[in-house]
């Protein structure tokens, strides 16, 4: 008998990335059943179009009580069997409790009262990646070592014809401590150049002042910001030489696709994760000990290898 399955994920476009694999396992696993995702508004998408849900719900991330009542409707609406909490967040745990007065169907996550606690010292702290298989592996979910990307892909044309590096200079607008400075990006256009390889600058309208003082060292550099959507983003990536960018989302998407990326992280509260098969991390404690020469040098080793 068909069962009916939520999978809970609101994130941000890198947390939508890192938890391809548990997407992907979660389905494999729940093959005969009806599978929902209930993301943000913006990621939903993405979920579409990866084919891996029979149906996309949208959470409208309000806090008022309006929200949250919408969210209790399409809770008890959905009549679910089981439920895998993977943001584990204060947020969604109180989810777990708008299904009162019940029937609650079987939840994983750490919300107190779960059938399956997923609570323990140090949750927050585990790479994604990791809690999300100590997560699943107590259903006998395993996940595969990458994430199929196969579904990603836009329209390409954007890119220069010659080989290209896809620049990522950006990061979430409240998060611009993750930013290696911008005259950085542009040094290490010029050292790509001699490299036989375009700088392209990747991001959203939000990065055009950033591209700008990339193309103000660099003018040869190709600007994209702006330009794209997700889907062409995506393209963008999937045909770059290499990409090279700030912990933000796509960044992971490069990684997740398997583009050779090396990601720049700097010493931060959160924990150091980026996911996919030719990936690479250079890290520094701070991005004043960040060069745009010893970035080139991970670059040439990672495109060595």
């Amino acid at each position: 008998m068909s069962r009916r399955i939520l999978v809970i994920k609101l994130g941000a476009l890198g947390d939508f990335f890192l938890a391809q694999t548990a997407f992907q396992a979660i389905r494999a696993h729940h093959r005969g059943d009806r599978l929902s995702l209930l993301t943000i508004p913006s990621l939903a998408p993405l979920a579409r179009r990866s084919g891996l849900f029979d149906e996309v719900l949208e959470d409208p991330r309000g806090r008022s009580p309006l929200a949250y009542l919408a969210v209790r409707r399409l809770l008890r609406a959905g009549r679910f069997d089981r439920v895998y909490d993977l943001q584990g967040q204060t947020r969604t745990e109180r989810y777990f409790w708008l299904i009162a007065p019940g029937p609650w169907p079987e939840w994983s996550g750490p919300a107190r009262g779960a059938s399956h606690s997923d609570r323990y010292p140090g949750r927050k702290s585990m790479p994604a990646v990791e809690r999300h298989s100590r997560q699943l592996r107590a259903f006998g979910i395993e996940l595969p070592p990458d994430p199929d990307l196969s579904w990603l892909d836009g329209e390409a044309g954007l890119g220069p014809i010659e080989p290209y590096a896809m620049l990522i200079p950006g990061s979430a607008p409240h998060r611009p401590e993750k930013r290696w400075p911008a005259e950085r990006y542009g040094a290490l256009a010029r050292l790509l150049l001699t490299e036989g390889l375009r700088p392209v600058i990747a991001g959203g309208k939000a990065e055009m002042p950033l591209a700008a003082a990339i193309h103000a060292v660099c003018p040869e550099a190709a600007d994209l910001t702006g330009r794209t959507d997700l889907f062409g983003l995506a393209a963008l990536a999937r045909r770059a030489a290499v990409a090279v960018g700030n912990d933000t989302g796509p960044t992971h998407m490069a990684a997740a696709l398997g583009t050779p990326t090396l990601a720049l992280f700097v010493d931060q509260p959160t924990p150091i994760q980026v996911t996919g098969p030719h990936v690479l991390v250079h890290h520094r404690p701070d991005f004043a000990t960040m060069t745009a020469e010893g970035v080139m040098d991970d670059l040439r080793r990672l495109r060595a290898s």
